[in-house]
């Protein structure tokens, strides 16, 4: 049914598109400086009044001219820039037949090397398929991946994850390549934020997306070089949270002719620390358990990229990157055991010694004309994650227990091979078509040891498990955009046949799963006035379990608490919903669905007779949720910039396959704002914050929740050195919940340090504006960098 819909639609968006083919005419003119002399190699651009429209780019000739040809009817303006020379843009014009229009550049009257084309975008935009967030030119202090994604309207970040407009199911990438190898927690804190450019938040993604996962993708986009000629910067912060935090940092680029390099590393020391208070009963008996958990990691990363443009199409490359992360710390576990006539103290002491690293490597090959675009890319991620784990009793303790110690390793292998071909055919009409293999190894090694009489430890075979993980995905793909007066359209499908082998060496079986299905999308959008747009969108799409939640073994936190992996799981299949209503291309009012089958579900039990509780992944017959949600720009206030929303969502989980049948429902009321305003003394000041009134998180009947950070900036030495100071957590209510299923009565707290402050300077240095060029050929790639920076 959903793919003769598709067809369908494919078919119906074809012939549309098609013969609305409008006329097309050219634009062409002069450029020359105020002495009358032809100014060659200046950038020229043409931009649209369409929305979701590319900007063409020429650059003028020997003798000053410039033409852009195939052009359809419509409103445009054309910027001009030229090293030393002060940009303009000229006045909308409708274009109904040729047109000829001349420049005349005005010199700069300050020494700059280049003229910087200022961005004509929001900060934040809304399309039918994502939310943009750029934070290149944010004053709020971004050490790591969780300090960006606040950024983004709706996201709250706590200790025990992401949430987005009630979904905790979000998949994030990076450059729109898998992170699926590291677990969250890894990835939002070890993930160094100096080199992200923006965030998109795509709720509907397309065919040219992965299919994998049922809520939200967040995808980083890392900054690239754009600029002329050679520069750089340096950094370096000093902050309090839970100690003494500080870390440095430094970057370098060049851009000249036809070779484009950078560089990047860092170190980073950031503290903070995760509390977890759980207080529940057993029958007569009352468990009141705090376990204090300090985080003080060293992180070290590096990186780096080259582009060569062979000529004006062909363009060969390749990035690459390594991180590091150590930390040796100790979490403290206290649980006093209470019952009508007796206390019993449970006082152990969980030692960490942690060491992953990850590294990756991406060539890619890129042909681009004006009508055609080839990426051939080939993704290579490597991930090692060594911890020893010991958990013992310690002083105070009352109750028997042997000492344990885990050995936990983990080794991932990602190959990923992508082709994607991009076919203007005119304005209004483009098709894309693609294809990705991607070959998964994972290696998860779980040892455990219990200590002997004599202090040694032993090896326990029962209670130790290697498993192995061997998945392929192969995918294809097509899409259309199509546009033609105040409508634009998008249709896709795409195919995934995905095989997965998962080996316990314990038990020395093999269970594999093969799954081949078909991924429509679809989005319809319609300009109502100049400012005020709708678009509604649609995708189905998958989520596979983690290669973690596959593995059977149990991982103990402590005594009393564990978590237990299903090698049973099925994927979740997702039915997404969406109406967008946007004001000058911004989020203004929005209205999702989204309904799962096969939901995968953090399902807590407990044993009565033991009093352990264990977390493990489970399928859930059925997982519903609404969001409404309503923005609005400040800019109604005086000198501020920014955003403030509203967000209502309702989720509901249910399962009549549980005993007992599960039902859990509930709305949460949220409120976002993030304002910019300028001080005194030129001082850049920016406030964020969120409110929310409780949610589900997952079995969890989550308490109201609250975060509230601040953030100043000054620049210094004609702008070349930028101070910051940050003061976070000021207000940050972390998550206060209960659970009332079954047997399980308790209330659960899980916070962490309460304020964090940092300084941080960075000092830029080298050409601050790129320098002049005098060939045609460092032009041409100018222009090309432009086209592909949109």
């Amino acid at each position: 049914m959903k793919t003769n819909f598709t067809k369908s639609l494919l078919l119906f968006l074809l012939t549309l598109s098609i013969g609305q083919i409008a006329a097309q005419h050219s634009i062409a003119g002069k450029i020359t400086d105020a002495q009358k002399q032809p100014l060659p190699f200046a950038n020229v651009i043409l931009l649209s009044e369409k929305e979701n429209s590319t900007p063409k780019g020429v650059v003028s000739d020997d003798n000053g001219n410039f033409r852009f040809e195939n052009i359809s009817e419509g409103k445009y303006s054309i910027e001009i820039s030229m090293l030393g020379f002060k940009t303009k843009i000229s006045e909308k014009f409708q274009l109904t037949a040729n047109k000829t229009i001349d420049f005349t550049l005005k010199e700069e009257n300050e020494s700059l090397d280049e003229v910087v084309i200022q961005s004509k975008r929001p900060v934040i935009r809304q399309t039918a398929e994502k939310l943009v967030v750029d934070l290149e030119n944010s004053e709020m202090l971004n050490s790591s991946l969780q300090d960006v994604v606040k950024r983004v309207p709706g996201v709250i970040v706590t200790n025990n994850g992401i949430n987005f407009a009630g979904r905790s199911d979000i998949r994030i990438l990076i450059n729109g390549k898998t992170t699926d190898y590291m677990d969250m927690d890894t990835l939002l804190q070890d993930l160094p934020a100096d080199n992200i450019a923006k965030v998109e938040l795509i709720e509907q993604p397309g065919a040219e997306f992965d299919a994998e996962g049922s809520g939200p993708i967040i995808n980083i986009i890392l900054k690239k070089n754009v600029k002329l000629g050679t520069h750089g910067n340096v950094g370096a912060w000093v902050g309090e949270d839970e100690g003494i935090e500080y870390g440095t940092n430094a970057s370098i680029a060049s851009y000249k002719n036809k070779l484009n390099w950078q560089l990047n590393s860092g170190y980073s020391a950031p503290t903070w620390r995760d509390d977890l208070f759980i207080k529940r009963t057993v029958g007569t008996t009352v468990y009141d358990q705090a376990t204090i958990e300090p985080y003080d990691p060293k992180r070290i990363w590096i990186g780096g990229s080259i582009d060569y443009y062979i000529n004006d199409k062909n363009t060969i490359g390749l990035g690459t990157r390594y991180n590091n992360t150590t930390s040796d710390r100790i979490s403290k576990s206290n649980t006093d055991i209470t019952t009508p006539t007796t206390l019993e103290r449970f006082v152990t002491e969980n030692t960490f010694d942690r060491d992953r690293n990850t590294f990756s490597f991406n060539p890619y090959y890129e042909y681009k004309s004006e009508t055609d675009k080839l990426l051939v890319d080939f993704n290579y991620i490597d991930f090692k994650n060594e911890n020893t784990n010991d958990i013992y009793a310690v002083t105070g303790n009352t109750v028997p227990f042997t000492n344990q110690r885990y050995l936990q390793d983990g080794k991932y292998t990602i190959n990923t091979y992508r082709i994607d071909y991009v076919k203007s055919f005119t304005d209004e009409f483009k098709l894309s078509i693609g294809t990705k293999y991607s070959d998964v190894d994972t290696d998860s090694d779980l040892k455990l040891f219990t200590q002997n009489n004599t202090g040694g430890f032993d090896f326990q075979a029962a209670d130790s498990n290697r498993f192995l993980i061997d998945e392929n995905i192969f995918a294809v793909y097509s899409k259309v955009n199509a546009s033609f007066g105040d409508w634009s359209l998008s249709g896709g499908l795409r195919y995934e046949n995905s095989d997965t082998k998962g080996t316990s060496t314990n038990t020395n079986t093999t269970r594999t799963r093969i799954i081949s299905e078909l991924f429509p999308s679809a989005s319809v959008s319609r300009k109502l006035t100049e400012q005020l747009g709708v678009n509604v969108a649609y995708s189905y799409r998958i989520r596979r379990p983690n290669y973690n939640s596959l593995n059977s073994f149990v991982t103990v936190y402590d005594p009393l608490t564990s978590e237990v992996g299903n090698p049973n799981l099925k994927p979740a299949f997702t039915n997404n919903y969406q109406f967008n209503l946007t004001f000058d291309n911004q989020p203004f009012f929005t209205v999702a669905y989204s309904e799962t089958r096969d939901n995968l579900f953090l399902f807590i039990a407990q044993d009565d007779a033991t009093a352990q509780i264990s977390r493990t992944t489970i399928n859930l017959e059925d997982r519903k949720n609404w969001n409404f949600r309503l923005f609005g720009p400040l800019d109604f206030i005086p000198g501020v910039e920014g955003f403030t929303g509203f967000i209502v969502d309702y989720n509901k989980f249910a399962s009549t396959e549980l005993v007992p049948n599960l039902l859990l429902e509930k709305w949460n009321y949220g409120w976002y704002t993030q304002a910019s305003y300028k001080l005194p003394w030129d001082v850049n000041a920016e406030m964020s914050s969120y409110f929310g009134s409780g949610a589900l998180e997952g079995q969890i009947d989550v308490g109201w929740i609250g975060n509230l950070s601040f953030s100043f900036g000054k620049k210094f030495m004609d702008d070349r050195l930028k101070v910051n100071l940050g003061i976070n957590k000021v207000l940050d209510r972390g998550f206060v919940g209960r659970v009332n299923y079954d047997n399980i009565n308790a209330n659960i707290e899980s916070n962490g340090s309460r304020q964090n402050v940092q300084l941080r300077f960075t000092y830029s240095f080298g050409s601050k504006f790129g320098k002049k060029k005098n060939k045609r050929n460092a032009s041409n790639d100018e222009q090309n960098r432009i086209d592909d920076n949109d």
